[in-house]
């Protein structure tokens, strides 16, 4: 398992004006468990044709720099529970060997308190080995009194994002149009064919990896 740090800060004018959900406190990390998604030239190009698209309709979106698929929730973890959390999440996760997700359907998503909307890809297969990933990030979650996935999640990888709910927006025409975009684009169904080698968590500015056998 590898550590990487980045230099963490709080400037919101680095990721675009958002802005926290929770305080950043002394002693308080944020804290998530993902599975990047390392993109090709080929992926680019399809994001630059949807995100173009799409701000015929919202013109304030933002595509996203990396992406991932989610297995938690962002969480606020104290710093001297990061080790034994990290632990236990390799403990958990030791047995998991690498799988295959289609993500290729255009979908509408919203934060919980719908200060954002994005636009993802949805997992339309793979759906099973993402929930038992999730039923085991879950325990860890509940031996640190922390909130657990959501119920009936919809996997996604998420591609561009801009501030308010926007929903209106983006659904029914312009959806329709951004998946007519997918669909036809040229070998799309291998290249949203999505192998998964690893799983992610990053703590504030610590990254830790787990890879899958």
């Amino acid at each position: 398992e590898q550590e990487q740090q980045e230099k963490g800060d709080d400037d919101s004018s680095r990721h675009g004006g958002r802005v926290r959900c929770f305080p950043h406190e002394r002693g308080n990390w944020a804290t998530h468990v993902y599975m990047p998604y390392e993109v090709q030239e080929d992926f680019l190009e399809l994001l630059d044709l949807l995100v173009t698209h799409a701000r015929t309709y919202v013109s304030s979106l933002t595509a996203m720099e990396e992406f991932h698929v989610s297995l938690s929730q962002s969480v606020v973890l104290r710093y001297h529970w990061i080790n034994p959390f990290v632990q236990s999440l390799k403990e958990r996760l030791a047995a998991f060997c690498r799988f295959f997700c289609v993500a290729d359907r255009v979908k509408v998503y919203t934060n919980q308190n719908k200060t954002r909307t994005f636009i993802g890809l949805e997992v339309s297969a793979g759906h099973c080995q993402l929930l038992e990933l999730v039923s085991e990030v879950d325990k860890v979650m509940e031996e640190f009194d922390l909130p657990t996935f959501y119920k009936d999640p919809s996997f996604h990888i998420s591609l561009a994002w801009c501030v308010g709910d926007l929903t209106g927006s983006l659904e029914g025409q312009c959806l329709q149009e951004l998946q007519d975009i997918v669909d036809r684009f040229e070998d799309s169904a291998l290249l949203l064919r999505v192998q998964w080698e690893q799983i992610r968590c990053k703590s504030g500015n610590k990254f830790f990896s787990f890879p899958l056998r």
